[in-house]
Order: structure tokens, then C-alpha cells, then sequence
């Protein structure tokens, strides 16, 4: 307070207000009264002639608050009291000012516009009376009073304007600095957690204490990293399962390929052997047609065959009877040489009694004897073999009828052979034409399977890649250090079991 009353009167001595001067200023007291409501008319006038000033008021009621504050601080700068009052008065004006962004070019011009009117208000008023009962330098020491209270006045609102910017200046530059060293404190704490997490290291929050315009950035990367190593934990432990997975679909994938080689091999065998069974049965079926029609000439041949055993059942008929005519005729024969015997004897007894007469005669009936005793033996001869042919004949009567009969059943098996083989024949022709589809079908089947091996060997391939991905992958997420093992997910999983 001591330091502020010394300035003001430093500045009184500077532009030499002194006790006169004060007094003449005082004696303008009511003129200044007077004329300040005018003056500052003009000057508001001009204000709301002036855009960049008047944004400065709301509306009119504030313009006209403003007006009377200041006609008041003007009737304490006519009064000459320059002591604490007027000092608080200039330092709220000043500061006001400072505070809106008033810019000085605007306060000296106000101070301008109302000096001006001052100035013609005290000129007209002094003037009639000017040259009879008042000196000029009355007039010239009036209007220097008043010239220099509003220079005194202008002189301390600027210089406090200038003081509360140098001020505000000071505290900007001291939050300034304050604020870089807390920028500063909080790039470098930044940065080390930023080089930790460039090198996977995800355990280490950003702790360092910050300004608290940091507070935010703090908890969001805090939060953001914590995120991250929530992530990276669920990746890592995504990855396990998905390098199991792998494994298992790789593993599955080289099963499959193999058992789907397997299969087409043994697919392509069976459609070769098919086909040789369809040629085969092709084949057969044709034979079968062959067979028939051999069959069919068989069963006319054994009709026929048993029409030539009927004929020689008949023949043998004949033969039998003639056989039987035969013995009848050799019965015939041997009763003659039976009787030219008898007579032969009696001829050789009657030769015998005839004595030389009768000699010849006895020779004759001799070689009679002999003849008819080789009749008789030949007829038995004839007899014998008669017999025996006669039963070879009854034998080959029976075998003929029962070869007949015989053929007879032959004929009928053979009609029956001829139904079956008829049958079979069609049978094989239904069989060759189905086989021929499913020949066709096993074709298709060996070209699917043979495209289905081709796309599992793709399908391996792919699941060898995404086995070799995930270890990339794997290696990647290893990287970062989370203070936590993931889980094995192949914990959860049965594994691939290949089908026996």
C-alpha cells in the first residue's frame, strides 16, 4: 500500500500536479459534473457507431451501466482525491479492461473523444467572460489540470492494463513451463512404457505420478495396454487351440488323403475287376444263349434218340420173334436128324442082314448116321447159340427199354435243362446289363474318388500352411511377455484318434 502511494506521487510530481494545480482541478468540479454526461454521450455514441468496440456490451442496459460507473470515476478525478479509492477505482477498471481484451488504442481514444468535449465545454463557458475578468492563464492552468488528471488517469489504467497482461504473461509462462516440465514428465514416463511394450513386455502399467491433466492419457494407455494383454492372452491362448486344431486337421487330413489313396486304389481295382466280371458274365450270358440252343439240339437229339430206341425195342421185338421161329425150325431140324438117325440105324441093320449085298448100303447109311449126327450136333449148336442169343436179345430188349426209359428222363431233364438254361440265360442278361450300370456307376464313383483324393491332397496342403501359420503366429504372440501362461487349449481337446 506504502509502495502504491509512493508511485502516485511520483507520478504527481512527474506531470506536476501539485497543490495548485489540484486545487484548480477541484475548482472545475462542477463543470466537469456538468459537462461529463454530454461527453460521454458522444463517446457511447461513437461506441455503438463501432463494432469492434461495442461487442464488448450486451445490450444498451450495460452500455448505460457502464456509462454511469465511469461518469462517477470522473467526478473523482474533478474532485483531485488521487489516494486509495481512486487507485482501487483505476486498478478495477484497468483490470476489467485487461480482462475483456480491451485494447489500449480503444481507451485512448475514449480518453480522446470526452477530452475533446471537456475541452469545448470549459471553452465555451469561459469564453463570454474571458477578456473582462478572467486571465489566460487561469483558462490555460484549468484546462493543463484537466489535461493532466486525465493523462494521470490514462497513464495508471494502461499501465495496470500492461501490469495484469505482464501478469497474466507471467502466469502463462509459468503454466507454460509448468506445463512442459509436466509434459515433459509425462513423454518421458510415456515413452519408457512405450519401449517396454515395443518389447513385449505387457506386465509394467504406466505408474509413474502425472499432472492430472495426464490423469486421462495415464488411465487410457492403462487401460489400453491391460486390453492388450487381456488380447494377447486370449490369442495366445486362441493360438494353442488353433495350432491343436491344426495338428488335428493335418493329422486327420494325412489319414484321410492315405485312406482316400487307399480307396481309390482299391476303388479302381474293383472297377477293373467289375469289369472283367461284367465281360465275364457278358460272356456267360452269351454262353448261356449258346448253351440254350446246344440244350434245345440236345433235346431234339434225345427225341430223336429215343425215337431210334423205340425203334430198336421194336426191332428187337422182331428179332426175338424171329429167334423164337428159329429155335422152332432147329426143333424142326433136329427132330429130322433125329429120325434119319433112327433110320440109319434100321438101314444099317438091314444092310447088316443083307450081308455083302447090303455092304454099300451099310456104308451109306453109315455117313447117313454120321450126317445126321452131325445135324443133331450142330442144331444144338444152333439151338445153343439161338438160346443164348435169344436171351442176349431178351437181355437187349430190356436194355434198350430201359434205355429208353432212360432217355425218356433224359428228354424230360433235358426239357427242364432247357427251362433253366432259357432262365439263366435271361438272368445273365439282366445281370450283364446291371453290371454294365454298375460298372458305370463304379466308373463315376473312381472319377469322384479320384477328384475327392486330389482336393484332400489340397486340403493337407492347406492344413500344413495353417499348422506352419499358427507357429508363426505362436512365435509372434510369444513376443509379448503377459505374466500369465496361457492355457493349453489341447488340454480341453481329445486329440485326433485315426479310425482302425
Amino acid at each position: 500500500m506504502a509502495n502504491q502511494s509512493s508511485q502516485m506521487q511520483q507520478r504527481l510530481d512527474f506531470i506536476g500536479l501539485d497543490a495548485k494545480a489540484l486545487k484548480t482541478l477541484r475548482g472545475l468540479g462542477g463543470f466537469v459534473s456538468e459537462a461529463i454526461g454530454p461527453a460521454l454521450d458522444v463517446f457511447y455514441g461513437k461506441v455503438r457507431q463501432t463494432p469492434e468496440v461495442k461487442r464488448f456490451f450486451k445490450d444498451d442496459r450495460h452500455m448505460s451501466g457502464a456509462q454511469s460507473r465511469q461518469a462517477r470515476h470522473w467526478g473523482v478525478i474533478s474532485e483531485g482525491q488521487f489516494g486509495d479509492e481512486y487507485a482501487r477505482g483505476v486498478r478495477a477498471i484497468g483490470e476489467t479492461h485487461a480482462r475483456l481484451g480491451l485494447e489500449p488504442r480503444w481507451y485512448i481514444g475514449g480518453y480522446a473523444l470526452v477530452l475533446e468535449q471537456l475541452i469545448h465545454a470549459a471553452v465555451r463557458k469561459q469564453w463570454p467572460t474571458l477578456t473582462r475578468r478572467t486571465r489566460p492563464e487561469e483558462v490555460s492552468e484549468a484546462l493543463s489540470a484537466l489535461m493532466k488528471a486525465t493523462m494521470l488517469d490514462m497513464d495508471l489504467a494502461i499501465s495496470i492494463y500492461l501490469d495484469t497482461l505482464e501478469a497474466q504473461r507471467q502466469e502463462a509462462e509459468a503454466a507454460r513451463r509448468q506445463t512442459e516440465e509436466q509434459q515433459t514428465a509425462a513423454m518421458t514416463a510415456l515413452a519408457e512404457a512405450l519401449g517396454q511394450l515395443a518389447e513385449g513386455d505387457l506386465t509394467r502399467p504406466l505408474s509413474a505420478p502425472l499432472a492430472p491433466q495426464f490423469e486421462g492419457v495415464k488411465s487410457d494407455f492403462n487401460t489400453a495396454v491391460e486390453r492388450l494383454r487381456t488380447a494377447m492372452l486370449a490369442v495366445a491362448e486362441s493360438t494353442g487351440g488353433i495350432r491343436t486344431g491344426a495338428d488335428e486337421i493335418s493329422a486327420a487330413s494325412d489319414d484321410l488323403s492315405r485312406r482316400t489313396e487307399q480307396q481309390a486304389a482299391s476303388l479302381e481295382e474293383t472297377a477293373a475287376a467289375l469289369h472283367e466280371l461284367t465281360e465275364s458274365v457278358r460272356k456267360a450270358a452269351s454262353g448261356a444263349r449258346d448253351t440254350a440252343s446246344m440244350v434245345d439240339a440236345a433235346k431234339g437229339e434225345a427225341v430223336r434218340s429215343g425215337e431210334v430206341v423205340d425203334r430198336a425195342v421194336a426191332a428187337m421185338g422182331e428179332i426175338d420173334g424171329s429167334s423164337k421161329q428159329i429155335g422152332q425150325i432147329i426143333g424142326v431140324i433136329d427132330e429130322i436128324a433125329f429120325q434119319t438117325n433112327l433110320l440109319a440105324l434100321n438101314a444099317g441093320v438091314e444092310a447088316a442082314r443083307a450081308g455083302e449085298a447090303g455092304r454099300g448100303f451099310a456104308v451109306v447109311a453109315s455117313e447117313v448116321r454120321a450126317l445126321a449126327q452131325r445135324s443133331s450136333e450142330a442144331a444144338k449148336e444152333i439151338r445153343n447159340l439161338i438160346t443164348q442169343s435169344a436171351g442176349q436179345v431178351q437181355s437187349g430188349v430190356a436194355l434198350v427199354a430201359e434205355t429208353g426209359d432212360a432217355l425218356r428222363r433224359i428228354v424230360d431233364r433235358v426239357v427242364e435243362i432247357d427251362r433253366s438254361v432259357a432262365e439263366i440265360a435271361a438272368s445273365a442278361e439282366e445281370q450283364s446289363r446291371a453290371l454294365s450300370e454298375v460298372n458305370s456307376a463304379v466308373g463315376q464313383m473312381d472319377g469322384v474318388t479320384q477328384r475327392n483324393a486330389a482336393m484332400v491332397e489340397q486340403a493337407t496342403a492347406a492344413a500344413h500352411s495353417l499348422r506352419k501359420e499358427t507357429d508363426q503366429l505362436n512365435a509372434l504372440v510369444a513376443r509379448f511377455r503377459t505374466g500369465q501362461a496361457p492355457a493349453a487349449a489341447a488340454a480341453a481337446r481329445g486329440g485326433y484318434r485315426s479310425a482302425a
